[in-house]
């Protein structure tokens, strides 16, 4: 396929906004997928994704597309079918779908650097969103030729002029620039392709690969080219995407990743279509993929370069590594599921590689991985997909941040210690300071919920900075922006912002810097032990209401023991709150019958003595269902 014929985009929008229905029509309209085969959302592979409707996970797609011909007599014009059946020249329409939620921002960013150009899709009816603002601006800082089209037009509650006055005032763009198209009912999908093709540039020429001794060029010798993405296959070993910047590659070439140094041989090369699909040899400027028959999961990475082990090119810049926002602790509820869980962790890193864990044990939960997540969804998602597709029941902690902590007394004052876990945070007298990451957000909403907005804003220890019209004045919508704790967005601030908007308002936030924060262990007793698992790290100004809400949870859900057990909440180097869970009471004298009635009052201070020597010395054994209704919030 010529260079020239190619066109290598993807599509970026808000959750919601109707990108995979318009991918849908597109794959229709190309004749890239039957239309008895068609079914809604065909490239959300994932059962997960097509259960909540959103996507996770993002996914390329090889379209071969004739643009239509003009009538003989130009009064119109004949949409070809595809495939090369029309009078035209046939072009390649290289699609990576991407997700749309923040949460998933870093496989966003992999598929953007695959591409020349991009589709900005808004929804006409909501209009831009704070997600469309954050994703558009990570194209345009890759130089990405951006097509900005309207959705959902069919709509009766569509404002197209509206929200194309928006659009101009976003992008600085004519309104004529700007299409309009519907994926329910394929209207505007035809003409959308065509301006991809006309808008789009072709893949360009990676730089002249280097000469080598005796002023020889390589020429049909060398091959480069960038991983994307990958995934594990239980009988292929692992599988890498791949956008090919240079030369070509074809089954059985001997081939090497220039991170690991590892070399291996290609067992297949192909595409998306959108299921894999061999082809003899894919070249400069095609998306598709490479069979490794590598199955150990540290060797490929994303950002990694491909290239011949014969005569190698330097390596491509890749991508900046994904940070965690978010950590929890992962534990098999049975013991002996250790290895399982460990084996499907790393499977799951290769399908997800802004996903990291680390081995970790806890005294209360046995032998389990601390994880780093971007965000509250991605590790909803994650274990969600260890259950399902593992086939593993698991103990999650509740999730927690990254803290800097100085401690008093320390003899190098000027080093701090990370804390990622609450039950290793410090006491609260030995601490100096700590520090805790702070978040740039931005909120789009309706200006008739600013009042309830700023409430919650206030309770979340926010910094409102200015507030704007946003778009058409005649919308009434404002754009917020804001700086907050990054705990404090964790603290179902997502929930709260959309029941208070009535589900109107958008929000997208990035991480700032780290800030003096005023937080403490709290932490729960039973029986006078504190569990490791319930301790969290909370505002100090939160810490009396945090703990009564913790104890009167555990109090209502622990089985009652043989003695008398305490239930206590402990922050600040004290007892804030404390419930006593009564003991069971049992007849030890039902089998007596007859004789003195002092017979049964020594056998009942008998029992006393035993009750009260349990309760200095028993230790309450916490059923494992009690750790999943505390974690998962039943």
């Amino acid at each position: 396929m010529k260079l020239e014929n190619i066109r290598n985009f993807s599509i970026i929008a808000h959750i919601d906004h109707g990108k995979s229905t318009l991918a849908d029509r597109m794959l229709e309209i190309t004749g890239t997928i039957e239309k008895r085969k068609m079914r809604a959302q065909v490239l959300d592979s994932m059962e997960l994704e097509r259960e909540r409707g959103i996507t996770i996970k993002m996914q390329p797609v090889r379209m071969e597309y004739t643009p239509p011909q003009p009538l003989p007599q130009g009064e119109g014009r004949i949409y070809a079918p595809s495939l090369g059946r029309g009078k035209g020249e046939v072009y390649v329409l290289n699609l990576i779908d991407t997700p749309g939620h923040i949460d998933f921002s870093y496989e966003v960013s992999r598929a953007l650097q695959a591409v020349e150009g991009s589709i900005l899709l808004i929804d006409s009816t909501q209009g831009v969103q704070a997600q469309t603002l954050t994703t558009l601006h990570m194209a345009q800082n890759l130089g990405l030729r951006i097509i900005p089209v309207l959705s959902k037009i069919d709509s009766p509650l569509a404002r197209v002029e509206e929200v194309k006055e928006e659009v101009v005032k976003l992008l600085n763009c004519r309104r004529e620039d700007i299409l309009s198209v519907s994926g329910k009912t394929g209207e505007g999908v035809p003409e959308l392709l065509d301006e991809i093709i006309k808008r789009v540039p072709a893949p360009s020429p990676s730089l002249p690969p280097p000469t080598v001794g005796g002023g020889v060029r390589m020429t049909e010798e060398v091959f480069r080219a960038l991983v994307f993405d990958f995934k594990y296959s239980n009988h292929r070993g692992v599988i890498v995407f791949i956008r090919v910047l240079d030369g070509e590659v074809q089954k059985g070439d001997s081939l090497l990743f220039t991170a690991s140094r590892e070399k291996w041989h290609a067992l297949e090369v192909g595409i998306f279509s959108p299921e894999e699909q061999a082809r003899e040899s894919l070249s400069a400027g095609e998306i598709g993929y490479i069979v490794t028959g590598i199955k150990r999961p540290d060797i490929a990475s994303v950002g990694d370069t491909i290239t011949r082990t014969g005569k190698p090119l330097p390596p491509l810049p890749g991508y900046m590594r994904a940070s965690p926002v978010v950590w929890a602790s992962v534990f098999p509820e049975e013991a002996d599921d250790f290895a399982e869980l460990k084996l499907a962790l790393g499977r799951l890193k290769l399908s997800d590689s802004a996903f990291s864990f680390e081995e970790e044990k806890s005294g209360s939960l046995g032998r389990g991985f601390r994880c780093g997540f971007l965000g509250m969804l991605h590790l909803e998602i994650i274990t969600e997909r260890l259950r399902r597709e593992f086939n593993l029941d698991l103990v999650i902690t509740a999730p927690s941040i990254t803290y800097e902590v100085w401690l008093k007394n320390d003899p190098h004052p000027q080093n701090s210690v990370r804390v990622y876990s609450p039950y290793f945070f410090p006491d609260d007298g030995a601490v100096d300071k700590v520090l805790e990451p702070w978040v740039r957000v931005k909120i789009i909403t309706p200006t008739e919920y600013l009042g309830g907005i700023m409430q919650i804003l206030f309770e979340h220890e926010a910094e409102v900075g200015e507030t704007e019209n946003f778009g058409d004045t005649s919308a009434g919508r404002a754009m917020l922006s804001l700086q907050m704790p990054l705990r404090e967005l964790m603290r179902n601030f997502f929930d709260e912002l959309k029941s208070v908007s009535s589900g109107y308002a958008s929000i997208s936030y990035e991480i700032g810097e780290m800030r003096e924060a005023n937080v403490t262990r709290l932490d729960i007793l039973v029986a006078g032990e504190p569990v490791p698992a319930f301790s969290r790290v909370i505002s100090k100004k939160r810490a009396e209401e945090e703990a009564e809400n913790a104890v009167e949870k555990l109090s209502g859900i622990l089985p009652r023991q043989m003695f008398v057990t305490k239930i206590q909440g402990r922050a600040l180097g004290r007892i804030i709150s404390s419930r006593t869970l009564s003991a069971y009471r049992k007849d030890v004298t039902q089998h007596m019958y007859g004789g003195d009635i002092t017979r049964k009052m020594k056998l009942r201070e008998k029992q006393k003595k035993g009750k009260k020597k349990m309760k200095e010395r028993g230790r309450v054994n916490i059923p494992q269902d009690v750790f999943l209704k505390m974690m998962r919030g039943q």
